[in-house]
């Protein structure tokens, strides 16, 4: 029981000690044409997305450090960051 929980939280505590997924690393990783279940896979869920005129914008982040993905037809268009160290 106790092994179980261990390999159950272990995938959070390392995203816990690693910072997370929004990494300058990860990010630059991301390329134009890329599905978004590979960006998600790479940086992690978003934090909201918002759908006009056929582009999906999704943000990824906080007001010190973001990312923001436009998404044409479920692939990248367009990618920018802000302070990823």
């Amino acid at each position: 029981m106790r092994l179980r929980t261990l390999f159950a939280t272990l995938p959070t505590l390392c995203l816990l000690a690693c910072g997370g997924r929004l990494t300058l690393e990860n990010y630059d990783r991301i390329r134009v044409g890329m599905p978004y279940a590979e960006v998600v896979a790479l940086i992690g869920k978003p934090a909201g997305c918002d759908d006009v005129l056929g582009i999906r914008q999704c943000r990824w982040g906080d007001a010190r450090r973001s990312a923001s993905v436009s998404f044409v037809d479920g692939k990248v268009l367009l990618f920018v960051s802000s302070n990823l160290d």
